[in-house]
């Protein structure tokens, strides 16, 4: 599958053509939910919320429609800062960079000291699309001094940072008893900052009837993918159904799936097996259990599913930081079974993939761990939220090439002495080890999660170094 290139190696950054096409995503798909009612409408209408939007009537026709407008209509959009950036560039360096983990990369990403050898992976840490939402929550705070400010989520899966933003006075929305978001406390005026991940359709039409500020730091790399299931609903005669390879419950999938006419999610290739085998079986009642199908995926499609009417024609997305691998074998085993259930002729009809969506910055990291773990390591850290979905597939490839891997969230998760509290791939509850640290001459494999600052790598380290020295 085809995947963009031309990113720096450090931050990620998209270079101009793609920063274009990246941008034109989020200007179209990032718009308030009054402009999302339909999925197929969303993908022609411009949008009245975005900075600089063109409008083909006068300034005066634009006053008598904002004094007629509904209150819900009057919440106030930015996407792309307050041109604070130099001014909170010292704080951010301060709290998130480090002056070792500089000078590692300048020396090719090794260290050695008391026979201790770490090899750091040649991508990690912060990516760009990172680097820009905390810059924006930051600027934010600056821009508002004195307004009440409140983040639907956590802003990315990075518990220091999350800290920090809430030591500034960001307030983090509560959680009804149902499990559902708590949107009351959002007053008139207040600002409202969207993560990385985005935010539902849903979430967008409650906070937009609140007549606040909101400010959207929608990676866009996220919204490239909400701009492809739109467009899916305008495909061939009822539209493609978007099968998303992504978690059900993870902030960013489900924002993709609420912009989808129809969806079905998949975790992994085992799940898409499943539902390639009802697509051959299944539908038009060749044998396939439907009420089976439906139970096992019952959280993971939308209101009103029917498997035999809206797995005739299927297109693929995913959730951006799933592993890149896997998403690919995804788009090929589903290109199978529609070549094989309908025909070369009649293909274009019944499955669209214009390539993956796995996100450059993700994509860097797989290939930089890949490539670690191919060196001789006697063991691997992969530093990273233990909700971060990126992390935890960076954690994955280690395990799968049977070396030692410890998946931690930062330096408090190693000692007193030479013991590291780690989560386990498949597991919700840390687990403890003791002497994780071999004797003698070792060589250990480091990396870090797109959520990861340099400080916490450093920090790391230096926990690493003092145990060494007490060995």
């Amino acid at each position: 599958m085809s995947s963009m290139k031309n990113i720096n190696k450090n931050t990620s950054k998209p270079g101009n053509e793609e920063a274009a096409e990246l941008n034109a995503s989020s200007e179209d798909l990032g718009r308030g939910a009054g402009d999302l009612q339909s999925p197929a409408a969303a993908c022609s209408q411009a949008n009245p919320y975005s900075d600089g939007a063109v409008s083909t009537v006068s300034s005066s026709e634009i006053a008598k429609k904002a004094e007629a407008a509904p209150e819900k209509h009057k919440s106030v959009y930015h996407r792309k800062g307050f041109g604070l950036k130099d001014e909170v560039e010292v704080e951010l360096k301060k709290e998130y960079e480090s002056d070792l983990v500089a000078e590692l990369r300048a020396s090719g990403n090794v260290i050695s000291r008391n026979g201790m050898t770490i090899k750091l992976a040649e991508a990690f840490g912060f990516c760009w699309g990172v680097d820009r939402a905390v810059s924006m929550a930051y600027e934010t705070r600056k821009h508002f001094p004195d307004r009440r400010i409140w983040i639907t989520n956590e802003i990315i899966h990075n518990p220091v940072v999350n800290a920090n933003l809430r030591e500034m006075g960001i307030e983090f929305l509560g959680v009804k008893s149902d499990g559902s978001k708590d949107f009351s406390c959002i007053g008139r005026g207040d600002v409202v900052i969207l993560p990385a991940f985005g935010a539902s359709v849903e979430e967008m039409r409650i906070i937009e009837g609140r007549n606040c500020e909101i400010v959207d730091t929608t990676c866009p790399w996220v919204s490239r993918v909400w701009n492809r299931v739109v467009k899916y609903a305008a495909g061939f005669e009822h539209g493609y159904t978007a099968i998303i390879h992504g978690k059900p419950n993870h902030e960013e999938t489900v924002a993709t799936a609420s912009r989808a006419h129809c969806y079905l999610i998949v975790r992994n290739i085992e799940e898409a097996g499943l539902v390639a085998s009802y697509i051959l079986s299944g539908i038009d009642g060749a044998g396939g259990d439907r009420e089976a199908f439906m139970k096992r995926f019952q959280d993971a499609v939308s209101p009103g599913f029917d498997p035999d009417v809206h797995l005739q024609s299927i297109g693929i997305a995913n959730q951006t930081t799933m592993l890149k691998g896997e998403t690919e074998q995804i788009g090929k085993l589903f290109e199978k079974t529609m070549l094989q259930k309908y025909g070369p002729l009649s293909i274009d009809k019944h499955f669209i993939s214009p390539g993956d969506t796995i996100c450059d910055a993700t994509q860097e990291r797989q290939d930089a761990m890949l490539k670690l773990v191919d060196e001789k390591l006697d063991l691997m850290l992969v530093i990273g939220g233990f909700n971060s979905s990126n992390t935890g597939h960076l954690q994955e490839i280690a395990e799968k090439s049977n070396l030692p891997s410890y998946h931690i969230d930062g330096p408090d998760c190693i000692g007193p002495g030479n013991q590291i509290r780690f989560k386990p791939l498949d597991g919700d509850v840390c687990q403890s080890k003791s002497d994780f640290l071999p004797a003698g001459q070792v060589t250990i494999g480091l990396t870090a999660g797109a959520s990861t600052p340099d400080q916490l790598v450093a920090q790391v380290l230096e926990k690493l170094f003092l145990i060494r020295s007490s060995q």
